[in-house]
């Protein structure tokens, strides 16, 4: 994806993913303190939004306090779905980039908890009234339905949050993952499998439930508009294997080495499907190689997904910016 190719150039959604390496590279934040204090006291952080505002952001954030045993615990729901829920001890973070959506707007309205946070793209926002702090986003409005640079910044707010509640520094690390950003979004892919995953029926995504394989199921229903479906952990080949055919094809994002074997036993020689992977290493698949770099693998594996799916978009002659019902506010708050 290079944008000194008309074909790519002329796409916001193109420009905007391009963008994505400056926003990771001068990423900042105003202080965090008013949220590190109150995630001090409570020691609960829940995360909602809708859509691509959560998935990725909230679930690597989850993984991350998971995988390093933070004293800390976090959660992600739906806003509909947190309402349900007691909030009152939480430090409460609602994600939307217009601050506009109904569903969150309508929990931070309604519920209580101990500290209530809005990430979103626009100062003043209804959203942001109903907060005890609003943090803006630096990335600018996105032009494209399918957000992009904006995940990546909101997954880098909460990854900072993180940071700044432990008492250290990862902004070092910001040119290094904004150089290898450029690598990945850049870099050419195998014509034969993007000609595969083209004439699919279906595309699976596959891997761990942290947030990469679940968006990209969303990003490719905006940019290819083909039918997909995440598959979580072994999801892959525990049934679902009876209803798949060979003109499907499943996408798994860094496999694990011991499972290589079953879902190429169960997926490739029982179904007789292509299965690729996305990977910093060889597999037993073809395998879209991508670099790695200790903390920040997950968004190169999501950027690698855009990369596939812009080029799985503009092979099926799609317009990329353009779908024909998907909306960039899924449901604006209209004051009721």
């Amino acid at each position: 994806m290079r944008l000194d190719d008309p074909k790519y150039s002329k796409y916001a959604l193109c420009r905007e993913m391009l963008e994505t390496v400056d926003v990771i590279r001068d990423f900042s934040t105003k202080d965090l303190s008013k949220a590190v204090n109150s995630l001090k006291k409570t020691e609960k952080l829940f995360m909602t939004g809708e859509g691509s505002s959560r998935i990725f952001p909230a679930k690597h954030t989850i993984n991350i306090v998971q995988k390093n045993n933070f004293p800390l615990t976090a959660y992600t729901e739906g806003s509909r779905q947190a309402a349900e829920l007691a909030l009152e001890d939480f430090t409460l973070f609602g994600a939307s980039n217009s601050g506009k959506t109904k569903e969150l707007i309508t929990l931070f309205r309604d519920r209580d908890a101990a500290g209530k946070f809005a990430l979103t793209a626009f100062p003043d926002t209804p959203l942001g009234k109903l907060s005890d702090d609003e943090y803006i986003l630096n990335c600018g409005k996105e032009e494209a339905v399918a957000a992009t640079k904006s995940v990546i910044e909101q997954a880098l707010f909460y990854h900072h949050l993180m940071k700044a509640y432990l008492g250290t520094d990862c902004d070092k690390s910001m040119n290094d993952l904004a150089d290898k950003a450029r690598e990945v979004l850049k870099m050419d892919i195998d014509p034969g499998l993007i000609r595969d995953i083209i004439k699919a029926d279906m595309i699976y995504f596959a891997g761990r439930n942290v947030g990469v394989a679940e968006e990209a199921t969303l990003k490719t229903n905006e940019i290819t508009r083909k039918k997909s479906a995440y598959l979580e952990g072994t999801y892959a080949v525990h049934g679902i294997e009876e209803v798949m055919t060979k003109n499907e094809v499943v996408i798994v994002i860094d496999p694990y080495k011991e499972e290589e074997a079953k879902f190429k036993e169960v997926l490739v020689d029982g179904v007789g499907m292509k299965v690729i992977a996305v990977a910093s290493r060889d597999t037993s698949f073809p395998t879209i190689r991508i670099p790695e770099l200790s903390c920040y693998d997950a968004y190169l594996q999501l950027l690698a997904c855009w990369n596939i799916l812009v080029e799985v978009g503009i092979g099926s002659g799609v317009d990329l910016d353009h779908p024909a019902r998907a909306r960039k506010v899924g449901n604006e708050f209209n004051g009721e």
